[in-house]
Parts: structure tokens; C-alpha cells; sequence
């Protein structure tokens, strides 16, 4: 039996350390906002079969080094940048008929983007945020106790928070994939910390004698082998998906952080959490008595 309840305070301290340092970052230099929150251009090229797509993006980066391209259907590239004016289009265009050979029409479309965008989807992720952690609390204290919600909503906020602090320190830019991916992180990490949680919950009634802390450590050691395994097998597929499809990338990178992330927090987050408050809960029932 592992005991991890006992050193519950050096986990909690490195995520706290994580976090810290990522909100020192937050408040002093902010996220590395993309085009998708601070607005730009948008261009849609019509490219040939045979035509290298690093080599054009290699060539659309020289003129704007924030550029983002990304393949869509029929050989078209879709690129967007906050530093793209029509003159610098004009010349992209130029440089690629004149190597590739591309038709008059190749530019499909040229269109700006509103910062606008991106704040509004932002607002409508926060408050999806929120209905669904209280819509999880909600089922939570329903199917299990009301700790068991508290301790695993305190593991999921833990997960967006390091999730955040890793992209505030590394300065990577953020756009509106990345709200999808928390999303989904969100999504993972409770139902990683519900299975702990299910046999945390029945070994409680076949342990009636045992404290809490030793319930919490058996069934934890008798479910870490599952979580693990279960997040690298997850890892494998979307880090293989981050190397072998960049175009993905602002999706898979959060993810990749907050799959690590929850397989942490549903081990060493969110049981201690829930010990905590069964003692508490204990402590102020026997004041009461």
C-alpha cells in the first residue's frame, strides 16, 4: 500500500509552486494571445496538387512571422496573421504564381478578423465552464457525497489553472483551439478522478473500521496502475498526432499538458482533498456533540 494521503503536503506544494510561478507570469507579461482574440487577416489560397505546403508557409513567414497556416479541402491553405496588410498579400501572392504556378483566382478569399470574436467566445467558455463544474458538483454529491464533488471539482479547477501557468511561462500562443482542449481536459480529468473516487467509495463500505486515510491509500494503490496506464496509452495517440499533424498542434499541446496534469491531480489532488474535508466534516460534528 502506497501511502500518498501522508505526503499529501509535498504534492499540493508542487502544483502550488507550478501555479504560482504561472500567475506571476499571468499578471506580469499575460498570455501570448493569437489572431483569434487580437484580430488580423484571414486568407484562403487555392494551391496545386504538387505544391510543398512547408515551402509556402516557409514563404508566407517571411513576410509575417505570426502566421499560422492550416490545410483544408481541396488544396487550399488557409493562413492567418495579425501583420498581413494588402501589400504584403500582393507580394505573397506575387512570389507563389511566380514558383508554383498558381492560377489568377488562387486567393479565395481575404478577410479580417475581429478581436471581437475570440473575447465572445471566450465569455461563452467561461460561463460553459462554469454550468458544467456546477453540473458536476450536482451529480457528484447526487451518485456520491457532496465531498467527493467538492474534492473532484478542486482537481479539475487544478488542471485548467497548471494547464494556463504552463502556456503564461513558456509564452505559447494561445488561440481558440485551445479553449476547445480545456474543454475536453475538463471532461477527462473527472472521469479519471470518478473511477478512483467509485472505489475509494466502495472500499468505504467493506472498511467500515478504517479511517478514511487508509481507505483513501488502498484504493488508490489498487487503481494508480489503471490511471497511469490508461493516461500514456492516451498520451501515446495525441503525441503521435501533435508530431505527425502540426496543423493540430494548438489542440493537442494543451492537451498533452492536461492529460499529465489530471492523471496527477486524481491521484495526489483530489483523495487528499477529500480526506481533508472528511475530517473536517468529523471535526466539527464531534464540536457539535
Amino acid at each position: 500500500m502506497f501511502k500518498i494521503i501522508e505526503k499529501s503536503k509535498i504534492w499540493l506544494s508542487i502544483s502550488l509552486i507550478v501555479i504560482l510561478i504561472g500567475l506571476g507570469f499571468l499578471c506580469t507579461r499575460g498570455l501570448n494571445f493569437g489572431i483569434d482574440f487580437k484580430g488580423g487577416t484571414q486568407l484562403t489560397i487555392q494551391l496545386n496538387s504538387s505544391t510543398d505546403k512547408q515551402e509556402v508557409d516557409n514563404i508566407i513567414k517571411s513576410y509575417a512571422q505570426d502566421a499560422v497556416g492550416n490545410t483544408v479541402d481541396n488544396n487550399q491553405y488557409e493562413v492567418k496573421s495579425g501583420d498581413l496588410n494588402s501589400e504584403k498579400v500582393s507580394s505573397i501572392m506575387k512570389e507563389l504564381k511566380e514558383k508554383y504556378g498558381l492560377e489568377d483566382n488562387a486567393l479565395i478569399s481575404q478577410d479580417e478578423i475581429g478581436a471581437s470574436v475570440g473575447k465572445e467566445l471566450t465569455q461563452k467558455s467561461l460561463i460553459a465552464f462554469c454550468i458544467a463544474c456546477v453540473v458536476m458538483l450536482i451529480y457528484i454529491a447526487i451518485r456520491f457525497e457532496f465531498n467527493f464533488g467538492v474534492a473532484a471539482l478542486v482537481a479539475t479547477v487544478h488542471d485548467v489553472l497548471i494547464t494556463v501557468s504552463v502556456y503564461a511561462i513558456f509564452d505559447i500562443k494561445v488561440n481558440t483551439p485551445f479553449i476547445a482542449a480545456i474543454l475536453t481536459i475538463i471532461g477527462y480529468s473527472m472521469n479519471d478522478t470518478i473511477v478512483i473516487f467509485d472505489r475509494i467509495r466502495e472500499n468505504a463500505k467493506n472498511m467500515r473500521r478504517a479511517n478514511t486515510i487508509d481507505i483513501a491509500n488502498i484504493s488508490l494503490t489498487e487503481t494508480m496502475t489503471r490511471s497511469i496506464n490508461t493516461s500514456i496509452t492516451t498520451l501515446f495517440t495525441i503525441v503521435a498526432v501533435n508530431i505527425f499533424v502540426p496543423t493540430v498542434r494548438e489542440f493537442t499541446i494543451p492537451l498533452i499538458i492536461g492529460i499529465v496534469a489530471g492523471a496527477y491531480s486524481s491521484i495526489f489532488v483530489a483523495s487528499p482533498v477529500w480526506v481533508y474535508l472528511k475530517a473536517r466534516a468529523k471535526n466539527k460534528k464531534l464540536q457539535r456533540v
